[in-house]
């Protein structure tokens, strides 16, 4: 499991920005491209290898007036699968 005070980091060569092309936010890793979702964005938004996990959660759940656990569980599921996929550090 997760711990929710890790801060999580973009894996070096990666890359989140917006590609005008595809009118879309990307990532971008070494040989691979992601196209994250619109929750996904909003999250690898955040990331910025300062905030923690539950500092991105907050934040969230306070834009979106969501219940925090819900999106604590959104934020830690994409997060574990982008560190899987060696895109995200945690």
């Amino acid at each position: 499991m997760t711990e929710r005070g890790a801060v999580p980091r973009f894996r070096r060569g990666v890359k989140f920005r917006f590609d005008g092309v595809r009118n879309a936010w990307v990532l971008l890793a070494p040989e691979k491209l992601f196209m994250p979702d619109e929750i996904a964005v909003e999250i690898l938004k955040l990331i910025d290898g300062a905030r923690s996990i539950d500092e991105i959660v907050d934040d969230l759940a306070s834009r979106f007036d969501a219940p925090r656990d819900l999106i604590a569980s959104d934020v830690i599921t994409i997060l574990e699968d982008l560190s899987m996929r060696a895109a995200v550090e945690l």
